[in-house]
């Protein structure tokens, strides 16, 4: 079972303005959580006045409870009942120093409620509280109004995009990428950085192919955990016409993936998927690939480091399963559609319908035999998010780009996993892929997530990001 999201909490209160909205903000902010599943960590109404922050004292007492609870507390949440006092919101998260998210709200004033007993300026404060966290340097959220009144929609909506931000950040900066072989030699395009990326939390572990195929060679055709492979494999995807020799090829390799992920503790995969797989092992690694990412443990082709790491953040924001695709063909005149494809590893999930096949692509050159395992069907219509994640070098950044698109019902006669996508100006998203130097591979997501993405990558994995947005 996860583990729920745990919010930190600090309410502002401010001597000058009426103490009991800091009161009545903070059960209402408490309840809120609560109802819409999350945790929380705040100071109760015997550690400080309502359990608020308004001084240096609260500010401490504050800051060791986060402390106390750093292994829990997957963001911060600062709401402004009143104007707040800005310094004591700032040192509680400058002393508690969690680099975590923080999410700064504020409430609204009525027009028939501006008296002195019931004046907020939370408008105001929000203000204030945000210069100091400037100034202190600390990353910071906002809600997508100014001020919001908690006990509605928008803002519910807005706490679980935070909760989205949250997971992508804090999983993002202790993520194991599992490197599966070395890049096919005509792949430039999908070399990475190994110390860019450990600069954010994330590291690769390689593992050479002749290693893996070692211990392949090691496990029993016969054995009962082999057979109990095969069988769920039967029962993810239709067979039919695919060699029994080679479903026990699928079933070792994953058995040996599975292992390999546990020992290391892999979070995601990229795997040398052709041609030394199909040359030496005799199989496709991809309906193994494909389930490993239909469970959200996302696994990219082409020893695509970057790409599973965009997979993965699309997963950690919209919790639906991920696949990596090629932008890859135009779709006649259309100027905001085209084809995106794989040959495939996809997740079943993603598909309309599905079968087991072999891969047409390098079939003639390896022999078709030795490439059974893609898993081939269209991609379902919907909307969609996609992402790219990559590291230049030269300029020693990390560069991404997100944005949101749909993919379409059009008809097209072709092979593999596909689909027709339709984005909203394609011509200057395309324009801005290629004068940037990414990749022709993209992360697609079947989820609209493009606005938490982004602010995890921008704000606070500190990459450069560019959002699409037609």
């Amino acid at each position: 079972m996860a583990r729920r999201t745990c919010f930190g909490i600090i309410v502002g209160n401010r001597r000058f303005f009426p103490d009991q909205l800091a009161r009545e903000g903070r059960k209402t902010i408490t309840r809120l959580l609560k109802k819409l599943g999350y945790a929380c960590v705040v100071l109760n109404e015997r550690e400080s006045k309502f359990g608020a922050i308004e001084t240096w004292e609260d500010a401490k007492k504050c800051a060791a409870l986060f402390k106390s609870k750093r292994d829990r507390i997957d963001g911060v949440i600062v709401t402004l009942p009143n104007f707040g006092d800005e310094r004591a919101v700032a040192d509680s998260l400058k002393i508690a120093g969690l680099n975590v998210p923080v999410l700064v709200h504020a409430w609204g004033d009525a027009p028939g409620q501006m008296g002195i007993e019931h004046r907020r300026d939370a408008f105001c404060g929000k203000m204030s509280v945000c210069n100091n966290l400037v100034q202190c340097g600390i990353p910071f959220s906002l809600t997508s109004l100014h001020t919001m009144d908690p006990l509605t929609p928008a803002f519910e909506e807005n706490v679980h995009w935070f909760a989205g931000v949250c997971r992508v950040v804090n999983a993002l900066r202790k993520c194991r990428v599992g490197a599966l072989g070395a890049r096919p030699a005509a792949f430039n395009t999908v070399r990475f950085s190994e110390k860019l990326l450990e600069e954010s939390g994330i590291t690769v572990q390689p593992l050479d192919l002749s290693e893996a195929f070692g211990r392949v060679a090691a496990l029993s055709d016969t054995s009962a955990a082999v057979k109990r492979r095969v069988q769920k494999i039967q029962a993810y995807t239709s067979t039919a016409g695919v060699p029994a020799e080679a479903l026990v090829k699928m079933a070792k390799l994953g058995i040996v993936i599975d292992q390999w992920m546990k020992e290391a503790e892999l979070d995601v995969t990229a795997v040398q998927c052709w041609t030394s797989m199909q040359e030496y092992l005799g199989v496709a690694p991809c309906t193994v690939m494909s389930m490993l990412s239909d469970s959200l443990r996302s696994s990219a082709c082409e020893v695509d480091v970057c790409g599973a790491v965009a997979m993965h953040a699309l997963v950690l924001a919209s919790g639906q399963p991920s696949f990596l695709l090629d932008w890859n063909n135009s779709y006649g005149d259309e100027q905001d559609k085209c084809v995106c494809f794989h040959c495939s590893n996809l997740p079943k999930s993603c598909f309309t319908d599905m079968k087991m096949d072999y891969q047409e692509i390098i079939a003639g050159s390896v022999g078709k035999e030795n490439t059974y395992g893609t898993v081939v069907g269209r991609i379902k219509p919907g909307p969609m998010t996609y992402a790219r994640v990559s590291t230049f070098d030269t300029e020693g950044i990390i560069g991404a780009y997100v944005g949101e698109g749909a993919f379409t019902e059009d008809e097209m006669d072709t092979f593999g996993g596909y689909g027709v996508a339709e984005i909203p100006n394609l011509q200057g998203l395309l324009r801005h892929v290629c004068e940037g130097g990414f990749e022709h591979h993209v992360a697609m997501n079947h989820s609209e997530c493009a606005r938490v993405v982004y602010e995890a990558f921008d704000k606070y994995l500190d990459w450069d990001v560019y959002w699409h947005q037609g």
